[in-house]
């Protein structure tokens, strides 16, 4: 995972600790125009890893650089290169988004006026309406023409998806396409990984504060197969790496090495997960 010339994100041995969690030396890239997927179940410590990154939290240790300038040297101007859209992002809901526009635009010497009007046309957004007006969806598009409006390089979407509509949700997917298209990195965290399959480059896979994946999601999918039976086989459970009931039984994750043993079938990204971490409670 060395630093080549093209991350544009290095996370470098990062650690946190609270009372109840430990996040344990995190390290991995995000490469210029790439969707990377961040995945882990609620609790993993995506969120604290992204605070880190961003110096909401002070991490313990561990640095992290952008086009290979540590953070923490040059914050200011480093800042204004990413925007940061999480789901759970809250405006002044009464205001109209022609002032909180005007409000945000002061911050950014090198705001581009020209390139907001084309994404509130994009998005469909209209300026007289006010956050409690718009859809969850909406106020994502609109947290997205704010980032791109200060010409961010790097996005880094928390949770962006949850508690949208499939229908929205597709919508977003899209739209993170398009700016994939135009040269823009992402770095997108969810729990919701059939999104991460039609969009992501790579897949980070964090469980209980340890990066236990970093690798394109074509080769993550290929390492594991599915083999569903009605009862428990005893010889694929010794070399399961996760079981779960199904409708007519069972459904077990196998390593590639040892699909050959069962008939199998190609594994889901999210039920690669779920074996993984039911695997992870139990073991």
């Amino acid at each position: 995972m060395g630093n080549n010339h093209s991350s544009l994100l290095s996370v470098r041995k990062l650690s946190k600790e609270y009372p109840t969690f430990r996040l344990k030396e995190i390290s991995f890239d995000v490469r210029e125009g790439e969707i990377a997927g961040f995945i882990g179940r609620n609790g993993a410590g995506k969120t604290t890893t992204i605070n880190a990154i961003l110096s909401f939290v002070r991490p313990d240790s561990g640095e992290v650089l952008y086009r290979g300038v540590p953070f923490a040297e040059n914050e200011r101007n480093i800042r204004r290169r990413i925007g940061f859209v999480s789901a759970g992002m809250t405006y002044y809901t009464r205001k109209k988004l022609s002032v909180i526009t005007g409000i945000t635009r002061t911050f950014y010497p090198e705001w581009d006026d020209a390139a907001y009007r084309k994404y509130l046309s994009t998005f469909s957004l209209e300026e007289g309406k006010t956050p409690a007006e718009l859809s969850n969806g909406m106020k994502i598009k609109y947290a997205l023409a704010l980032a791109l409006s200060h010409r961010a390089e790097l996005l880094i979407l928390d949770e962006p998806t949850s508690g949208l509509d499939p229908v929205s949700r597709e919508e977003l997917v899209e739209v993170f396409l398009r700016l994939k298209d135009d040269g823009k990195t992402i770095l997108f965290s969810t729990h919701i990984t059939s999104d991460l399959e039609k969009c992501a480059d790579r897949i980070l896979f964090l469980q209980k504060g340890e990066l236990k994946a970093d690798e394109t999601l074509e080769s993550f999918r290929k390492s594991y197969r599915i083999a569903e039976s009605s009862t428990v086989m005893p010889d694929l459970r010794a070399v399961s790496k996760g079981m779960c009931r199904t409708k007519s039984g069972f459904s077990v994750l196998l390593s590639e090495k040892d699909a050959k043993r069962a008939v199998t079938r190609e594994a889901t990204l999210e039920e690669i997960m779920i074996h993984l971490e039911k695997e992870a409670d139990e073991g």
